[in-house]
């Protein structure tokens, strides 16, 4: 209560509480369209954020996050298209909703389960950073090294593609962290004699060419630009928190779920969300018949994955350890604005890390009125041709990032990252590990290299101390995971699934 109390003099401003409700509605509007999603939004408006201050800028990110969550359950349910893969889960059960008549009850519940959900993750958020924070105040550089090797390893570990590949995209994200100047020596490395990479490649720049502009060579190569989809009207459902608070103990199980899975680094939403569903489906309700429209089914996912979101700041906030692609962008714009996620965060910027509490809470409850009373306008987004929305994409990256430091070489760097991204999803590697590697990757060698030079041992200060060792146990158990799973995949490609 006390964080609460002193974030509420920076979040309790017109600006600040106008801008939360502002990126969660633009957070719903790019969620809604199939392709895009929090991370796209997040990144849109990180150089805005840049510009505001601190509670105000990560107040608007947040919101946006918040929302993009759950607007993919709008497409989803009305087209069977998921907005964002958090929403793929729900069609299960939304799109038949939508097929026997129940459309309008399938998008209330999917936003009301959403906003419930997302209030039960904050209170986990809450309750569990600044209890991981004071236990953090203990490390040292040798359990910092740990912990960042660990987000690194979860990550490969919990990748939706082939875990080898996720391990090779996220090596690929280390070897761009070495870009630049050397802290330590301040020696320029990898360079290649021009000065347009001494502080080596931008994040912004990074993000959103692999993101960005990689959907957009996507879409237009996929076609169609001027065609509409065929989208029937709906009204504003007034009486799904009825409906949901008929699904009380699914509701509570699935968030607490949703919460567990977002505070692993990588898991994210997606997983957390089908085993919510399947835990439901496995303890259904009188009269409920899974896959053919089952109202449980819609609350189990949605409030899942947004209760994720909230888990996922968790170790971002305490650990400094992105939770998933999303955080890792927010991770990214609170060292933009001066400030750095741990144990530092909550000891000397108190006020800012309650007003992001505040934050995020105020974003569930903004996404709770502003999904259900918008809820016909987000659909009209839907009708909305690839010939407009493919300009307005490249306009807002292009200028967005170009507005961070004003270099045309920065304009490069996305396009060509852009490239760079677009190869690598068609040869189905995932794009987040880059993000991971390069905003982890300094992080974890300055720790490792701390580590050495406090040590009278050499390497073994990591085995000396047990919270790193234990940590380093873990890592190396996840590395035999990986290893004996891509053996027996080559061996018995049928018996043995991707990690």
């Amino acid at each position: 209560m006390e964080l609460l109390t002193t974030g509420a003099s920076l979040f309790l401003s017109p600006l600040t509480v106008f801008l939360t409700a502002a990126g969660c509605f633009l957070g719903l509007m790019i969620g809604v369209l199939p392709g895009l999603g929090p991370l796209m939004g997040i990144i849109l408006l990180l150089p805005v954020a840049f510009h505001l201050e601190p509670v105000a800028g990560m107040g608007l990110l947040i919101a946006v996050y918040v929302g993009g969550s759950c607007g993919g359950a709008i497409s989803a349910i009305l087209l069977r298209i998921p907005g964002t893969p958090l929403a793929a889960a729900t069609l299960l059960d939304g799109y038949p909703m939508a097929r026997n008549g129940r459309a309008q009850d399938a998008i209330g519940i999917a936003i009301s389960a959403s906003a419930i959900g997302g209030l039960i993750g904050g209170a986990v958020l809450i309750f569990f950073s600044p209890f991981l924070a004071e236990f953090a105040l203990s490390f040292a550089p040798p359990e910092y090294f740990a912990m960042t090797l660990l987000g690194l390893m979860a990550i490969v570990v919990v990748a939706r593609e082939s875990a080898v590949k996720g391990f090779i995209t996220g090596a690929f994200g280390l070897l761009l962290a070495t870009i630049g100047t050397d802290d330590f020596t301040n020696a320029y490395r990898f360079t290649f004699g021009t000065h347009n990479l001494y502080n080596g490649f931008h994040i912004v720049a990074i993000v959103v060419g692999l993101f960005g502009i990689s959907e957009v060579i996507y879409q237009i190569r996929g076609g169609s630009f001027l065609t509409k989809p065929d989208i029937p009207p709906v009204r504003a459902p007034f009486r799904a928190l009825g409906i949901v608070s008929r699904h009380v103990p699914n509701l509570v199980r699935s968030s607490l779920l949703g919460s567990t899975f977002g505070a692993l680094p990588g898991a994210g939403g997606v997983i957390s969300a089908f085993t919510a569903y399947a835990i439901a489906k496995a303890r259904p309700k009188r009269g409920e018949v899974y896959g053919e429209g089952a109202e449980g089914g819609v609350v189990a996912t949605e409030s899942a994955n947004n209760a994720c979101c909230g888990g996922a700041l968790i170790p971002t906030l305490s650990l400094g350890i992105p939770g998933d692609g999303s955080t890792a962008v927010l991770m990214a714009a609170l060292f933009l604005l001066g400030f750095f996620p741990g144990p530092e965060l909550f000891e000397y910027n108190a006020d800012v890390a309650g007003g992001i509490f505040l934050a995020y809470m105020s974003s569930n409850l903004f996404l709770l009125v502003l999904g259900v009373v918008l809820t016909p306008v987000f659909v009209s987004v839907l009708r909305l041709r690839k010939a407009f929305l493919i300009p307005a994409v490249m306009l807002l990256s292009t200028v967005g990032v170009f507005a961070i430091q004003s270099a045309v070489f920065d304009l490069w760097v996305m396009f060509g990252f852009g490239i760079v991204g677009y190869f690598l999803r068609r040869a189905d590697y995932p794009l987040a590990p880059i993000v991971m590697g390069a905003i982890l990757g300094p992080i974890c060698e300055a720790n490792f290299r701390r580590s050495l030079l406090i040590s009278d041992d050499g390497m073994w200060i990591f085995l000396q101390r047990p919270i790193s060792a234990t940590i380093l146990a873990v890592v190396a158990l996840l590395a035999a995971v990986i290893v004996f799973r891509a053996v027996r995949r080559s061996v018995d490609p049928e018996r043995a699934p991707v990690v």
